[in-house]
């Protein structure tokens, strides 16, 4: 998910501003208008319309958000052409276009799937993996194809070569534990950038994310940490895959619960 979209949530904030200052001139200044006589005027059309884009920007905002899927970073959890439904309230509700947060309701967990806003282009969502939480110590072995938290390996099972609907013969299954996660991911031989070796401590209030297709991913190895506030919610199923080749099967991923 790495490209830039049209701000809607901001779309959707000045369209509700707009229609409910239309709305409040309409029912409490021109009151002593009789019912629908506003007709089709720009006055009528603020009240007709501030109900429908109240309600889809608390939904938007507070409740969960689509996504698609452009890239392969995430395979094979996320294939290019699905659709997701995004968590918006897991890590806090948080104001629309500000995106502070006004009441905190938890906070991600290791394995976590996660859209965030790309720290170096507010304009970009991204999804990645969480592999560090706030004051870990990450260590990314690019050779072994294993990051260590606090100095601990985390469990890494060879399947075998990947055989998915994205078939590559340069790609290679595992199974890793991140947490309470047991997720796939996939490997290629080679390293990743241009060390082999990498060491950070998460700061305060940021996450070190990193994408399943480890060896194919712009991650937090490559330009660094994803700050709390840029965290949009949580991947938690696909509700539609659509794309032409293998059509039929990628149908069967609709309702996959992601892990």
């Amino acid at each position: 998910m790495n490209e830039i979209h049209f701000d809607f949530e901001a779309f959707l904030a000045i369209a509700t501003l707009l229609t409910g200052v239309m709305w409040v001139l309409g029912k409490f200044v021109y009151k002593k208008k009789a019912e629908g006589s506003f007709g089709g005027s720009f006055l009528g059309f603020g009240i007709s319309f501030f109900p429908i884009f109240l309600f889809v920007l608390l939904i938007r905002t507070f409740v969960f958000e689509p996504f698609r899927i452009p890239s392969s970073s995430m395979m094979p959890t996320l294939l290019t052409g699905d659709f997701i439904w995004v968590n918006k309230y897991a890590y806090g509700l948080k104001m629309p276009v500000f995106h502070g947060t006004l009441i905190d309701v938890g906070q991600p967990e290791r394995g976590d799937v996660v859209v965030f806003r790309f720290p170096d282009d507010q304009s970009i969502d991204y999804i990645k993996r969480v592999a560090g939480l706030p004051g870990d110590k990450i260590y990314y072995d690019a050779r072994k194809k294993v990051v260590y938290v606090n100095n601990k390996a985390v469990e890494q099972t060879v399947v075998g070569q990947y055989e998915g609907l994205d078939p590559n013969p340069g790609l290679w299954l595992r199974n890793e534990q991140l947490g309470d996660i047991n997720h796939a991911m996939l490997i290629q031989n080679g390293g990743f950038g241009p060390n082999d070796f990498l060491e950070v401590t998460v700061p305060k209030g940021h996450y070190f994310v990193l994408g399943d297709n480890r060896d194919n991913s712009s991650d937090s190895r490559k330009w660094g940490f994803v700050p709390e506030r840029n965290l949009v919610g949580k991947a938690v199923f696909i509700w539609m895959h659509w794309r032409i080749p293998n059509f039929m099967e990628g149908l069967k991923r609709i309702g996959t619960k992601i892990i």
